[in-house]
């Protein structure tokens, strides 16, 4: 199981830093009898984090496309906040440089995906790779490449929000 989200959670809490996790399994947080599963749990999301005030919000995923050539982990975050699009910046570069020097992509608009648009935090989706390219894959689902990708996401977390 990938879980580089509590090993983020475990660096960025040692460093003091108060972390909420919106889901510790792989399971959706659909409320009883809701009709629609997907919306019902990403509403709930939203209002986790809303609620919790938060500074940021990284959600951390897997990417995957039908190209199985398609490699390197992107940043996505929200074109109408200029705080997200400076986190997504940051977290890019931050993974170039401590995780994969050889990616050459670049934190990329999200303004589709509805936990960036809802939340009234700077937010950003962190692509960590592909399971899809099998080169990847077998990275992602290495102890000590998960923890390199979360050294590099508390890293660039830190470089600026504990300035």
């Amino acid at each position: 199981m990938i879980r580089i989200d509590e090993k983020l959670k475990d660096i960025l809490e040692q460093k003091g830093v108060r972390v909420i996790l919106t889901r510790t399994e792989d399971d959706s947080l659909t409320t009883p009898g809701a009709t629609n599963k997907k919306s019902s749990d990403m509403n709930n999301r939203v209002e986790i984090i809303n609620d919790a005030n938060a500074d940021c919000l990284i959600s951390i995923h897997q990417n995957s496309y039908t190209d199985s050539s398609a490699k390197g982990a992107q940043v996505f975050y929200y074109g109408g906040s200029e705080e997200s699009k400076k986190l997504a910046e940051e977290l890019q570069k931050s993974l170039i440089e401590n995780v994969d020097p050889d990616n050459h992509r670049q934190c990329k608009e999200g303004n589709d995906y509805f936990i960036l648009r809802k939340t009234t935090c700077p937010g950003v989706i962190v692509e960590c790779g592909f399971l899809s390219c099998p080169e990847e894959e077998s990275k992602l689902t290495d102890e000590a490449y998960q923890q390199q990708i979360a050294e590099a996401i508390a890293k660039a977390v830190c470089d600026i929000y504990m300035k």
